[in-house]
């Protein structure tokens, strides 16, 4: 079978996976397929607790990356990690399956350079991720062959920033981050052309690609408080991420199954370790929160992002629209006071999350829908475990679509020291 007809194929096999008459078996996170896979608009695992809230809030005991002008409000030197794990059903019309997945979330520390006025913070975050396994049998049109697709994508872009916060003037804060983004995501695609006697010998092939990416990003953000009360106030936040063009490289080739992935194999390539870029498009958020100092917290943002912008290495949109993201959350402390309780102390939270996906499968726009539980619990006077659970929804099995019934769970620490900046009494 020629080069060209296994491309052909390849084209057609990949557009009808999602599609009509295909039965397929689905692996974890399905639509993380297109585009550079599923982003992440939560933040870390308080914000993911109060529905992604974390624009125009933040604390004193947890870092605060969503939004870097309120990294002024950590006025303890803070250390932070987490831990996620994410277990999906995902339904066809005709099948389903359960997957599951996790690992390291996200790695974070700030440093109140002058406590409440100047802070610098540094981390290690995930931007997006790709995970997901298909099998997908079909006829082939005009023929008396059938196809067996096999697809399976791992990896994504994950980012090291280094950010500061400082005072501007009284109750408004500003801040930027820099943001180095790297990873690389492979796919790979395995097609069996069969017919009444079995696999056809001529008819198996695999199309591996490399994606790597390595560039930088800038995000800027501004809070302001308004006093309305004397233990009480409303927050206001926007912040703006710039992406643009992603430098990076690409590795592509369709050889016999099993021997794409070797660059001295025999076969096409496609791409060889060639250079080029990706176009990310930009995030915009906003929201405003009101605040009973030390005792509750509600608040409403949103983010955009027009994936309508995007183009692949080669230039192409994947039929991806705008992105939309509203988060409804809270927390509320019993008693922050309380010496004998540590639950009194404890911090409660609760959020709804609604997310148009970028992904449009025809005419078909993939909605995301969760609801959002966690707490923060005293370890010691100062540092806490946190942890943030979320049961959602995504898509539908109507027009041959898949349905994604899922919990994640995710399960850290903050670490607070509020010593290391103090001066000297004592020689």
């Amino acid at each position: 079978m020629s080069i060209q007809t296994r491309l052909q194929l390849l084209g057609v096999f990949s557009a009808i996976f999602i599609f009509t008459q295909a039965k397929g078996q689905v692996g974890s996170s399905t639509y993380s397929s297109l585009g550079v896979g599923d982003m992440n608009n939560s933040g870390l695992t308080q914000n993911q607790a109060m529905g992604g809230l974390g624009i125009s809030y933040g604390d004193a005991w947890s870092v605060n990356q969503v939004n870097p002008a309120l990294s002024v409000k950590n006025n303890v030197f803070n250390f932070q990690a987490a831990f996620n794990y994410k277990r999906y059903r995902a339904s066809t019309e005709s099948s389903n399956s359960t997957l599951d997945g996790g690992g390291l979330s996200y790695v974070t520390v700030s440093l109140p350079v002058k406590p409440r006025k100047w802070t610098i913070g540094l981390g290690l975050d995930q931007l997006s991720t790709v995970d997901y396994e298909h099998l997908v049998e079909s006829p082939v049109v005009n023929s008396d062959y059938n196809s067996i697709s096999r697809m399976r994508g791992r990896g994504g872009i994950s980012e090291v920033y280094l950010n500061t916060g400082f005072e501007l003037f009284k109750n408004f804060n500003v801040g930027v981050q820099g943001s180095y983004i790297f990873g690389s995501t492979i796919k790979r695609q395995q097609i069996t052309l069969t017919n009444e006697d079995g696999p056809l010998v001529d008819g198996q092939s695999e199309y591996y690609n490399r994606l790597t990416i390595n560039d930088f990003s800038f995000k800027g953000g501004v809070h302001y408080a308004l006093r309305t009360g004397d233990r009480s106030r409303m927050n206001f936040g926007a912040i703006y991420q710039a992406f643009g063009d992603l430098n990076g490289k690409v590795f592509a080739k369709m050889a016999d199954i099993g021997e794409a992935s070797d660059e001295n194999s025999d076969g096409q390539t496609i791409f060889n370790n060639e250079r080029g870029n990706i176009y990310l498009p930009n995030k915009l958020g906003y929201g405003v929160s009101f605040e009973k100092i030390n005792k509750f917290v509600i608040g409403l943002e949103a983010q955009h992002q027009d994936f309508t912008q995007y183009e692949s290495f080669i230039g192409r949109n994947d039929d991806l629209g705008s992105s939309f993201k509203v988060g409804l959350g809270g927390q509320f402390i019993p008693d922050i006071y309380s010496i004998e309780s540590v639950f009194m102390r404890s911090t409660f939270r609760a959020g709804l999350e609604f997310e148009q996906t970028p992904y449009l499968i025809g005419e078909n726009k993939v909605n995301d829908i969760g609801i959002n539980f966690g707490a923060s619990i005293p370890m010691n006077s100062l540092s806490l475990l946190n942890f943030a659970v979320k049961f959602g929804q995504r898509g539908t099995t109507d027009d041959g679509l898949v349905k994604e019934e899922y919990v994640k769970f995710s399960l850290g620490f903050s670490i607070n020291d509020n010593s290391w900046f103090y001066k000297k009494v004592f020689e």
